[in-house]
């Protein structure tokens, strides 16, 4: 396991994240006013090029080299013995992960026609996974029941925070340029909905969906256990502690996500979030570290009811919604070639003068 973090490393850590470069955006909105196009005529893909602009202070906006963090974990709320809160039993976390290692769930398939690189990362599965291509960077053999006791210790968030921190500076070294971020953990959508109740002010019918697919009285249990977790853990998230609410609802792997937030914001490397459990650990990140959210690209809307609450705190306007619902970083891979056709407008179109082309001014 990696070196943890104190308390003041990770607030001195959030204080050296750089502002975004305003005039580098500034002056690529000028490059492509020039290119041959009505000014603005191709929308939110000149924003992005511009937004990439500020978070690599650069007028030379690159997409690539490109990895997506794919972090597991198992959750003590998925063996809770009031019945479970997903259609799938937690054995599964493990199952998926060893999938991953092998190249085999969406989120390969997808990272290849991205032309990412995917970096599967134990956070802590009950039962270790021991293939090839799992970086195990264990904290503790998964979280305890949310709504009995905190899933974590302030020092297991931390640990896992700092493990996060520790694969963002080291992908980051090794060159990437652009990260997104994927999770797998059997119950996570349950902790990403008292997460996102805590942080963004919820309650928990309204942050908490229907997750792998369960059915009514799944359902309703689930809703139930978020509503407990919420009344059993009120006095951190009225103090608005922020770690202590990562502690006390979320996951080793969302704390870990919200710790590669936090390190590829501070070497400027925009983050690729995926869907709710990604965006929830992203929000964990912006409390933890507020400078964060201004390296956070959102890929696409998940169906889950408790996405939309995320990106609206976030103040975040997803690139598609198509319907997804199964995380694993699937939506941050899609949007990593639209992030790379963004910056191709900007290196490849030719200017008005250059082309010949009479340049209308609008």
């Amino acid at each position: 396991m990696t070196r943890t973090i104190s308390e003041r490393e990770l607030a001195e850590l959030a204080a050296q994240i750089p502002p975004l470069d305003e005039a580098a955006a500034r002056a690529v909105q000028i490059r492509i006013d020039n290119k041959t196009k009505p000014r603005g005529s191709l929308g939110r893909l000149e924003e992005l090029v511009c937004r990439l602009a500020a978070m690599q202070a650069t007028e030379r906006p690159v997409a690539g080299p490109r990895a997506i963090v794919v972090m597991a974990a198992d959750h003590g709320v998925a063996a809770s013995p009031d019945g479970p809160v997903s259609a799938y039993p937690p054995e599964v976390t493990a199952q998926m992960v060893a999938n991953f290692a092998r190249g085999g769930a969406a989120i390969n398939a997808l990272a290849r026609a991205a032309d990412a690189r995917v970096e599967v990362v134990d956070m802590g599965v009950r039962v270790p996974v021991e293939a090839p291509g799992v970086v195990s960077v264990r904290v503790a053999p998964g979280t305890r029941d949310l709504a009995r006791e905190p899933a974590m210790s302030r020092d297991e968030a931390l640990a896992a925070i700092a493990a996060g921190v520790a694969i963002a500076r080291r992908l980051t070294d090794e060159g990437v340029r652009l990260l997104g971020i994927g999770e797998m953990g059997i119950g996570n959508t349950t902790a990403a909905s008292a997460l996102t109740c805590a942080l963004a002010g919820a309650a928990a019918e309204e942050a908490t969906g229907r997750g792998t697919g369960v059915d009514d009285a799944t359902y309703a249990r689930k809703v139930g256990v978020v509503r407990a977790a919420l009344a059993r853990h009120r006095a951190v998230i009225d103090a608005g502690d922020a770690l202590g609410i990562v502690a006390a609802l979320s996951g080793l792997e969302l704390a870990g996500l919200a710790g590669v937030v936090i390190g590829a914001a501070h070497a400027r490397v925009p983050v690729v979030i995926d869907g709710y459990i990604s965006s929830a650990a992203a929000l964990a990140a912006a409390r933890l570290a507020p400078r964060t959210a201004d390296y956070l690209l959102p890929s696409h809307r998940s169906v889950e009811v408790g996405h939309r609450l995320v990106l609206s705190a976030l103040r975040l306007r997803p690139l598609f919604d198509l319907g997804l619902r199964l995380g694993e970083g699937t939506g941050a891979a899609l949007a990593m070639p639209m992030i790379a056709a963004a910056v191709r407008i900007l290196d490849e179109m030719a200017t008005f003068e250059a082309a010949g082309v009479t340049d209308s001014g609008r």
